[in-house]
């Protein structure tokens, strides 16, 4: 991979999840001023990942056969498409659901060009520093996004919804640029038996299946501390500047974990590191439903934001390293169907439990569901079999 190359791909990734990162709790905060039900919480953070749940898989496949710079720039459209829905139409539920929906499209088809970009371009011997500074550029972007919610809430407990939509809209224009500005890749035409015979070939590789779950309830984690932090601010009345610093705290603990997961890696070991990290994120989450001081509060995030920041790293080291060439845009999106899946269904069920428990059952029952798949870990490979080698 050439500078200019890593350079593009860095600042795509640092700007769609910067993007992604602001719309979603914004989203959160305007339901909030709506008034809907905690039951409507779970259904808006869902929405997200309903169309790219059916759309993971094609969108591996456009990535194999037609260039991961494609994909990354239809991403960047649909990010466009969904910060002016959210700014047009987002003074009803209705328009902050076809929204989200239209955001988690954008977003699959720009993170799944991208780590098909990393696994095609690094030495199989490097996946795990190389996801782990992917990764690292994707928290920079989740930590920059949620500082927007800081600008313009201050010390109000809703912020100015309004003006952070449309400077959020503003900024979808740059990771367009960045996917423009990427080298063009060579179309890999490939029948439609094959990608099936892939996808189920991909299935049957030993401890697939146990690693797509980790992955899926890590990020289902991410996804419901997202949105369920800010419910619990409100509920207790912490000001919305302050769970936006919290969410911040927690991106930046993340790019630590990620920044240094390469020599975590090789020092401990890629089984034993995921195990570790999903035990102490787990750990975290079951504090914050206490009643805490801030301070308290801001550690259990840190610690937190620690833990899950390396477990999505090294599920996508693991899966391309399982992954032969012209398959790890399929690898990619099998992953992504999985977490996509959870995103569904874990945020639902949340939303009808916080119904009756509120936003701290939810983090409560999130934890739990950490330490069960931290558990199924301990089952995994070391290190997954080779797929094959690297395209130069």
């Amino acid at each position: 991979m050439t500078g200019a190359t890593r350079a593009a791909l860095l600042a795509h990734t640092v700007l769609v999840q910067s993007v992604t990162f602001v719309l979603r709790p914004t989203a959160t905060y305007r339901a909030i001023e709506l008034e809907v039900p905690a039951l409507w919480l779970g259904v808006l953070s869902a929405s997200f990942a309903v169309a790219p749940l059916l759309l993971a898989v094609p969108s591996g496949q456009a990535v194999d056969r037609l260039g991961e710079r494609r994909v990354m720039v239809a991403g960047a459209l649909l990010l466009c498409a969904s910060a002016a829905t959210f700014l047009l139409f987002g003074h009803a539920v209705a328009g902050l659901v076809a929204a989200s929906v239209v955001l988690g499209t954008g977003h699959l088809c720009s993170v799944v060009g991208q780590q098909a970009l990393v696994a095609n371009n690094s030495p199989a011997h490097k996946y795990d520093a190389a996801f782990g500074y992917y990764t690292f550029a994707a928290s920079l972007g989740q930590a920059l996004g949620p500082g927007l919610i800081f600008a313009f809430g201050g010390d109000r407990t809703i912020p100015h919804t309004g003006a952070i939509f449309a400077g959020a809209a503003a900024l979808t224009a740059v990771p367009l640029v960045a996917a423009l500005l990427l080298p063009r890749t060579a179309r890999r035409p490939a029948s439609e038996s094959s990608a099936q015979s892939g996808v189920r070939e991909l299935l049957r590789r030993p401890g697939l299946l146990r690693a797509l779950t980790v992955s899926c309830v890590v990020l289902a984690a991410v996804d419901i501390t997202l949105v369920y932090l800010p419910a619990l601010g409100a509920e207790r009345g912490i000001a919305s500047g302050a769970i936006g610093a919290l969410l911040t705290l927690r991106a930046v603990t993340s790019m630590a974990s990620r920044l240094f997961l390469g020599r975590l890696a090789a020092a401990l070991g890629r089984r034993r590191l995921l195990v570790g990290s999903v035990a102490l994120s787990a750990a975290s989450l079951a504090v914050m439903p206490v009643p805490l001081p801030l301070w308290a509060l801001a550690v259990a995030v840190a610690v937190a934001g620690l833990g899950l920041g390396a477990g999505q790293p090294l599920t996508m080291s693991w899966l391309a390293e399982s992954a032969p060439p012209g398959m790890r845009g399929r690898a990619m999106s099998l992953r992504l169907t999985g977490n996509r899946a959870g995103q569904v269904l874990l945020p639902s069920a949340a939303g009808l439990l916080a119904a009756g428990t509120g936003a701290a059952g939810v983090l409560a029952v999130t934890a739990a569901g950490l330490a069960a798949v931290g558990v199924a870990a301990r089952r995994l490979h070391q290190n997954p079999p080779t797929g094959g080698e690297n395209r130069a």
